[in-house]
């Protein structure tokens, strides 16, 4: 995996229910980002989800996407937190 410029960390919490990560990619799609590693949890009826996604090919920026997945995330009821990848690696290393 190449660890170039245009990666992105996106991280979902909230209650579970039915849709959220199929709402969630279905934006991603729609934007041509490429979801280029997921992994999601449920506890109780707590839901997280943590996606590494890439923004090469993309049709907005990281600042749009941030703002676009903000508004989905009210709609939806979950917390949307979008971070480039080096930024996240800095805040969470060792």
């Amino acid at each position: 995996m190449k660890k170039g410029g245009d990666h992105v960390v996106v991280t979902v919490v909230g209650v579970d229910k039915v849709g959220i990560v199929a709402k969630i990619s279905g934006l991603l799609a729609r934007h041509n980002v490429n979801i280029i590693d997921i992994s999601q949890t449920i506890m109780g009826d707590l839901f997280t989800m943590i996606m590494l996604v890439d923004l090469a090919k993309a049709d907005l920026s990281l600042e749009v996407l941030s703002k676009r997945l903000e508004t989905l995330s009210k709609r939806i009821g979950v917390q949307v937190i979008v971070q480039h990848e080096r930024i996240f690696r800095f805040m969470h290393r060792i």
